[in-house]
This record gives C-alpha cells, structure tokens and sequence, in this order.
C-alpha cells in the first residue's frame, strides 16, 4: 500500500463546477475524460489553486476572484468557490496524527480568502510546511497542468533542474536556505537598529547615574528614619512597660479584693439558698391548701349556679301566667270597644250617603253656573292679552330711552374720571420725572465708577489669560517631554525585549546551534557568552573572532564528540567546539 494518497476531491462554486461536485480516486488510476470545454483542465487548476497558488495567471484567469462561479441564465452566481482536498495518512508521512487529512481554500467574493486543515482555519504557511516533505505543492511536478511537458523538455526557466531538485528532495532546503538568509538579514538591520539605540542609551546614561545618586540619598535617609523608627519604639515599648507593670500590680491588688468578696458572695448565696428552700417547702404546703379550697369553692359555686337557673326558670313560669291573664282580660275588653263602634260606623254611613246626594245636586249646579263663568272669562282674557302686548311695547320703549340715558350719564362720569385721573397722572409723572432726573445723576456717577472698576477687573483677567496662556505652553511642553521620554522607554524596552528574545531563541545563529540547545543541553557556552573585555576592544576583537564566537565550549572530548553524534544522526548541520 502507498505511504500516501488522495482520496477524493470536492469542489463547489470553483470555475465551471457551480454545483458541489465530488471526485473519489479509489483505484490506483484514474482517468477524468469528456469533450473540449467541459473542464477538465479546470480540475488541475481546483487542485492548485487549493495547495496554495497566488497567481491568477497560471490559473488562466485575469483575476483571482474569476474562480468564483459567475452564473449563466439559469442557474445564479455563486457567493464563494471552495476545494477541499482529501488524503489517507496511513504511514503518518504528514506530521499530524490523523488517518485522514482534508484540506480545503475558500474564496468570497469581497476577496476574503481561508485555508482549513482539518475544519480548523489555518495559514497558508501551515500548510505548505505540512507537504513541505512530500513533494506535493501549487508549483512542483507532482501536479503537472496544460504546456509543463513542453517547458520541462526545452528547460525553460531551469524547470527541469526544478523538477530533479523537487524529485532529490533539495527544494525543501533552499526554501529553507532563502527563509534563514531572510532572517539573517532582518537580524543585521534589527543589530544595525540597536547600535543606534545603544547611542541613544549612552547618552541617557548621565540621566540615570544622577537619578541613581538621588535614589541612594533617598534609600540613606530612610534607613536613618528607620534606625530612628526603631529607637522611637524602644523608648515607647519601655514606657509602656513600666505603665504595664503598675497595672499590673493595681490588678493584682484589686484581684485580691474581688477573691474576698466572691468568698462572702458564696456565704451570702449559701444562707440564701437555705432560705429558698425552707420558703419553697412552705409555698408547696399552702399551694397543696389552695387547691383543696379552690376545689370546695368550685363545687359551692356550681351548686349556686344550678340553684339560681332553677329560681330563673321558676320566675319566668310565673310571668308567663300573669301576662296570659292579663292579656286575656284585655282581649274581651276590646272585644266590647269593637261591638260599639261597629254600631257607630253603621249609623255615620248612613248620614254620609244622605250628604252624598245633597252633594250630587249642588255639583251639577255648579257646573252650569262654571260654564256661563269660563266663557265670560276667556272674553275678558282676550281683551287682557291685547291690552298686556300693547303695555309690553310701551315698557319696552321706555325701558330702552332709560336705558339710552343710562349709558349717556356713564359716559359723562367715566369721562369725568378720566380727566381726574390723568391730573393726577401729570402731576404724579412730573414728580417722577423729577426723581428720575435726581436718579439719573445718581446712576451716572455710578456708572463711572462701575466702568473704572470693569476696566480694573479686564485688565486683571487679560493678565489672568495671558498668565494661563503662559502655563498652558509650559505644561503642554512638559507634556511633550513627558512623552519623548515615554516614547524613548518604551522603544528602549523593546530593544529589549526584542534582544532578549532573540538571545533565548538563539535567533542568528545555525541551526546546529539551536538543535543542541533543545536537543542536549540547556546551559551550553559559546565562545561569545564567556567574551568579557572593555567596550573600547570588544568591536575589534569579535570582528578578529568573528569565525570563532559561535564556536561551543566544552569540559572534554567527550562532551564535543556526543555534540557532534547528535547533529550528524540528526543531519542538522556541524558545529565546532573548543576543550576549556
């Protein structure tokens, strides 16, 4: 079985494939065959372009983001292109702990690209160092596409040294030459960039050294305040010794005092607590005595409760046979008043009936002699009502020439009052306008000691603003200073950091001396760590040393030859090695 295969390929929205379209290569051969046009090229171009290529030329695009479907008159544009990659790591030839390895790029179009490996969003870089091993890439010969054979054949462009370098495995190392030259040249500009900022920290040294004298000054005078401190306390802590002690012995004077009375207060309880019981045998005595009294006053009392409602019942019997008689002597008595009144009643009905006809005949005389008057009436009401319109309208003039009047004589007296009224108005104005014109003269003068003291008070915050002005530019020039020198801290605190991490990650150095670092031992000596000379030699002699510094620094030959077994099993490079 192959150490490594595809397995299959998936591709959605890529070129011509605008539905999600899957290709299994199951077999040892697989043959993808179809007319002109129907994209088969554009096959090898999903597989590129899902490895990582850049160039939308060797895609035979104008533009990267051509690769997205753009949709015909029945089916609409896609909103991405996707290639997803799948290979079986049976031998775990990839560096990665899965027997299936999918790869997959995605394209949106706001030009928004992502790689996944695995489902998980990853850099291109991840990837290509995932197959920089297998040969497998966007440019190498594993994946031949339409005019390659042509350029093999006539070398061009060394694509046939490419293809023998890839096929020996020597590609791998020039890319990795290329990476290692690149960080050799960021690391001269980073070492250029850090003699300068070691002038700049030269010149600050004047600063620091005076701020160090002061810190010293500072620490001297507050260990003098502390030994002070500590003599303060000393006399504070014998003060409060001596006062402790008298306490103390007031203490134990009072102690005492309270022992002989806890002793008499225990005598006293004692008597007491005789007395107590003595008085609680007599309490239980005389309570057992109550009890048998309150039980002999119950019984009595029950007694008298049942004798009392049997006298109750025997009063209320009693009342009862009186109220019966008496209410029987009443009812025959009014038997006789009704047999009386009935007679009575009988009698005045007749004379009521003998009125009723008397009545009867004076009624119907009454009515004839109420007709003849009714008609009389209305006559006479008649005449009245045209003698009441015509009064009506003689009281309505009079009453509107009263009224005429009326309004004449208002207008006389309103006018008559307003001519008081505006004397009086004339006479009140030219007293006011007298007392304005004494006011005038008084807000006058004033007024001019009011502008004498404005002028004093916008000189004063003309000066005030000026004064302001001046601070401002003070401390905006502070400020500016504060943040030179914020600037200048932190530039010099990623300096650094920056040669800090550089020296734990042996950033510069071969790679033989990084692999033994990690791979031996932690606490290895360069030639250059043990260097210590004044700053004056130290340029020269590491540039007369310069072949030397990188040289390591061993206790024998032993140590030097298992250095050197390691690098060479694990094909990283040499090393050289002094014996100390």
């Amino acid at each position: 079985m192959p150490l490594m295969r595809l397995k299959s390929l998936q591709i959605k929205g890529f070129k011509s494939f605008a539905n999600d379209t899957i290709l299994n290569f199951s077999e040892d051969v697989i043959g993808v065959v179809g007319p002109n046009g129907s994209g088969k090229s554009n096959i090898v171009d999903a597989i590129r372009w899902v490895l990582g290529e850049q160039k939308s030329k060797e895609l035979r695009l104008e533009a990267m983001s051509d690769v997205i479907f753009n949709g015909t008159k029945t089916k609409k544009e896609a909103p991405t292109a996707t290639v997803a990659l799948t290979f079986e790591n049976d031998k775990n030839l990839l560096p990665v702990e899965y027997q299936n390895v999918t790869i997959s790029r995605t394209l949106y179009r706001s030009g928004e690209s992502e790689y996944k490996l695995n489902n998980v969003v990853c850099r291109l870089k991840d990837i290509n160092s995932l197959f920089l091993d297998t040969g497998i890439g966007s440019n190498s010969y594993a994946i031949i596409a339409l005019g390659m054979v042509d350029d093999i054949l006539a070398d061009k462009e060394n694509s046939r040294r490419r293809m023998f370098e890839q096929a020996a495995g020597v590609s791998k190392y020039k890319i990795r030459k290329r990476e290692t030259l690149s960080k050799l040249k960021s690391a001269t500009e980073d070492l250029n960039r850090i003699d300068d900022l070691l002038f700049e920290i030269e010149g600050n040294l004047k600063t620091l050294e005076k701020q160090a004298r002061r810190t010293q000054k500072y620490l001297d005078i507050k260990a003098e305040y502390k030994e002070m401190s500590i003599r303060h306390a000393v006399f504070s802590i014998q003060h409060l010794k001596q006062k402790y002690k008298g306490i103390s012995e007031q203490l134990l004077r009072d102690q005492d005092t309270y022992r002989a009375n806890d002793i008499l207060l225990l005598g006293k309880q004692a008597t007491l607590e005789k007395d107590k019981k003595a008085n609680l045998d007599k309490e239980l005595a005389l309570s057992d005595h109550q009890k048998k009294l309150s039980d002999l006053v119950y019984q009595i009392r029950t007694r008298e409760n049942e004798k009392g409602l049997l006298n109750q019942k025997l009063g209320f019997k009693k009342q009862n046979k009186e109220h019966l008689t008496k209410v029987l002597s009443e009812s025959e008595t009014e038997i006789e008043k009704a047999g009386i009144d009935s007679k009575q009643l009988e009698k005045r009905i007749q004379d009521e009936t003998v009125q009723l006809e008397n009545l009867k005949t004076t009624l119907q005389q009454s009515k004839e002699i109420y007709e003849s008057v009714r008609s009389e009436y209305n006559t006479a009401k008649l005449s009245f009502d045209i003698r009441q319109k015509e009064k009506q309208e003689i009281e309505k003039q009079v009453y509107n020439l009263e009224k005429s009047i009326a309004i004449r004589r208002n207008n006389i007296e309103n006018n008559e009052g307003e001519i008081f009224r505006i004397t009086e108005s004339v006479q009140s104005r030219e007293k006011e306008f007298s007392r304005w014109n004494q006011q005038e003269t008084e807000y006058n003068s004033a007024f001019a000691l009011k502008e004498k003291e404005l002028e004093s008070l916008i000189n004063n915050e003309q000066n005030r603003q000026s004064n302001i002005a001046s601070l401002e530019k003070q401390r905006d020039k502070l400020q500016e200073d504060l943040n030179v020198v914020n600037r200048n801290i932190d530039s010099k605190q990623n300096e650094y950091d920056l040669l800090r991490s550089m020296i734990d990650n042996f950033e510069g150095f071969p790679e033989s001396i990084r692999f033994l670092h990690d791979h031996w031992k932690k606490d290895l000596i360069l030639l250059s760590d043990i260097l210590d000379v004044d700053e004056q030699y130290k340029a020269p002699i590491e540039l007369y040393l310069e072949n030397y510094l990188n040289h390591f620094v061993v206790s024998n030959l032993a140590e030097a030859l298992h250095g050197i077994t390691l690098l060479k099993n694990a094909q990283q490079g040499k090393a050289n090695f002094f014996l100390a």
